[in-house]
């Protein structure tokens, strides 16, 4: 990083209020030598890992399983898996569609991943685009519907009725994490001016009532402040606290080992904030290479082993990890489909697959998505 570039990044996050925060200098990459262990896999044009599968489970607007009425969404977004209990697992998926047109799809795998179900969790809400897995199982879909924008819980197995949880507040949601020891709920907002949020449910487990809260920042620390009117109906969410920390069109989020990371798009940052110590950074940002790896930056997801997994929007249609030293390599790789982007990855119970979306496939029409399983025991 030059000089000139430093300035200009201290005096940018000055701007925001969070003038002093950590940017360490990862270093330049090259792309040839982090793809070696890839391999293409010609019946789908997508760069795998060696030793591992892909295969397509679900396609918009077709049945995920023959003969069956239920359709798969359009736009695939977020998504999450949860265990059945009995060795299967079923993946939800968002779907990012507007004007009441969205909602979650769930598909239900055996224990030998056979699909053997599929059915809706959620209809008629609109531009359900990430989410978050609470520690209870429910999965919260969130509205990325400007001020209107509401958090549902959902039932992966579409057993109970999506409840929308109003006292999470009203703006435009994009994704949320939750930290399993005290079940605080950290919520991103993708607006160009927006917010982190912390919600306090008054009981864990249950998120009817809480505390609805925004970051502010002294330097590279947040700390809280109420937000007196969590439906935004006398003054916009993000404009009630006056010091609120602003972040550039925040997206993906997740919770790992004490820690909350997310990413934010319009600066190609991935940020980590310890629960702790309120100490806030950012692990990776794009303006740090010469010919950054990963652009684009949007649903985020863990590893098994610790990685934090990065889907792109934009960028070159891949899924980079950042290693335990937050250094960028290649995972997987969509050729030919420049005018989607890939979402909703997502870990089986047991690591071995993961699943993704490309939201709009290789059209580039939301009614044509596609939703993938990377098998890596081949």
């Amino acid at each position: 990083m030059n000089s000139a570039t430093s300035r200009r990044q201290f005096i940018q996050y000055a701007m925001l209020g969070i003038g002093s925060l950590a940017m360490p200098r990862l270093g330049l990459c090259d792309p040839a030598e982090l793809t070696k262990k890839l391999y293409l896999d010609k019946a789908h044009n997508i760069e795998i890992p060696t030793g591992s599968s892909i295969r397509i489970v679900a396609q918009s607007s077709k049945p995920v399983i023959s003969k069956q009425s239920f359709l798969w969404h359009s736009a695939p977004d977020g998504g999450a898996c949860f265990s059945t209990g009995g060795n299967g697992w079923i993946y939800v998926s968002n779907s990012e569609v507007e004007n009441k047109g969205g909602g979650v799809g769930a598909i239900y795998f055996d224990s030998k991943g056979n699909i053997v179900d599929s059915y809706s969790i959620l209809k008629n809400t609109s531009r359900n685009c990430a989410g978050g897995k609470t520690p209870w199982n429910s999965w919260l879909s969130c509205e990325e519907n400007g001020n209107q924008g509401q958090v549902y819980e959902c039932d992966p197995g579409g057993k109970k009725e999506a409840i929308v949880r109003a006292a999470m507040g009203s703006f435009n949601h994009e994704a949320v994490a939750v930290d399993p020891k005290s079940h605080y709920c950290y919520m991103t907002e993708d607006v160009k001016d927006g917010c982190l949020y912390r919600f306090k449910p008054d009981n864990k487990g249950d998120l009817s009532q809480g505390i609805l809260e925004v970051a502010v920042a002294n330097k590279n620390v947040l700390s809280w402040r109420k937000i007196e009117d969590p439906s935004g109906k006398t003054k916009p969410t993000r404009y009630q606290v006056d010091k609120a920390v602003r972040f550039k069109g925040g997206e993906g989020i997740v919770y790992h080992d004490g820690k909350i990371s997310f990413t934010t798009k319009k600066d190609n940052v991935v940020w980590q904030y310890h629960i702790a110590t309120g100490l806030i950074s950012k692990v990776y940002d794009a303006a740090d290479y010469n010919q950054p790896l990963l652009t684009g930056v949007d649903n985020i997801e863990i590893s098994p082993s610790g990685e934090l997994l990065i889907a792109e929007d934009g960028g070159n249609m891949q899924i980079i990890a950042l290693d335990h030293n937050h250094q960028p390599h290649v995972l997987v790789q969509i050729y030919d489909q420049d005018k989607s982007e890939i979402t909703g990855p997502a870990f089986s119970p047991d690591g071995s697959r993961l699943y993704f979306s490309s939201q709009r496939g290789k059209t580039g029409k939301s009614e044509d998505g596609i939703t993938y399983e990377l098998n890596f025991k081949k």
